[in-house]
């Protein structure tokens, strides 16, 4: 029988897509209140936000991997109502990051090789796939090995 479920989402499809785009604009207000901070230049707040998110997956044991984690290479080929929000949401994310390489850029405090679009890009790509590798092993040692190849992506620039 329908329940009260159904009074506020007209599926379980909706309810996932709202599910995420709720997420994301929690995620997406995270990202904008740490890189405001100017307390610091652009590279160490790109490589401390990799630190965080190591941090956190050490603290819940790799068993809360991110929700766009869980979730992406489940429904995209399920539901596209809930794949268009995960892409929706994951390009602000890369979007935060490639407006932090380009004030870094500016700012003098790294180089990248890339543009910083096909950088963050790059980045995203590699914390998904290495946060799905820990959710795997129930290990940090793919995380940190991604934050090594990270700190090597956005080099300082050689003065």
């Amino acid at each position: 029988p329908k329940g009260s479920f159904y009074h506020y989402f007209r599926s379980k499809e909706a309810f996932g897509e709202a599910m995420l785009q709720r997420y994301f604009a929690h995620y997406d207000a995270e990202m904008q209140a740490l890189f405001a901070d100017r307390r610091g230049d652009a590279r160490h707040q790109l490589l401390g936000y990799y630190a965080q998110a190591i941090s956190y997956h050490c603290r819940s044991e790799c068993h809360n991997a991110c929700l766009a984690v869980k979730l992406s290479a489940e429904v995209s080929d399920l539901s596209e109502p809930m794949r268009h929000a995960l892409e929706t949401g994951t390009a602000r994310v890369i979007g935060h990051l490639q407006e932090a390489i380009e004030r870094g850029i500016a700012e003098g405090s790294l180089s990248v090789a890339m543009s910083p679009a096909a950088t963050a890009e790059t980045l995203y790509s590699l914390w998904l796939g290495a946060s799905l590798r820990a959710k795997i092993r129930h290990s940090l040692a793919p995380l940190t090995s991604a934050l090594e190849s990270i700190e090597l992506l956005l080099r300082p620039p050689q003065r």
